[in-house]
């Protein structure tokens, strides 16, 4: 079980841009980043367009914990690396959710630089 509960798993599931905000090291929350996210079974995962380059992935890579908004739900998380055998999962995941953006923004998240950065948030 991941502490998800059904609630909170269908807000994430339907909310289209989640805002994301990591700890800074001195425990205060960085300005939230507007990021999309998927659901994949109970599991709830985000990546970094940008890879491993990009400002929010490398600061929840650091304190490893932070805070969720999306919809009605503020969530404080943990920051886990994905099991990459769930891989395609969560690229389908994707291309499901953000389907009416294929072409435009939906391709670099499914790219391997974005694949290499992706997190599974564990609710704290």
């Amino acid at each position: 079980m991941t502490g998800w509960t059904p609630q909170e798993l269908t807000a994430l599931a339907e909310t289209e841009e989640w805002g994301l905000a990591p700890h800074r090291r001195d425990t205060t929350l960085r300005t939230p980043t507007t990021i999309w996210g998927v659901r994949v079974g109970d599991d709830i995962y985000v990546r970094s367009w940008r890879g491993a380059g990009g400002h929010w992935y490398r600061a929840a890579q650091r304190t490893r914990t932070g805070r969720i908004s999306a919809a009605e739900l503020t969530k404080d998380v943990r920051f886990v690396e994905a099991d990459t055998s769930l891989v395609a999962a969560i690229d389908e995941a994707y291309r499901l959710k953000y389907r009416r953006y294929a072409g435009s923004y939906l391709e670099p998240m499914l790219q391997p630089q974005a694949q290499a950065a992706t997190l599974t948030l564990l609710p704290r």
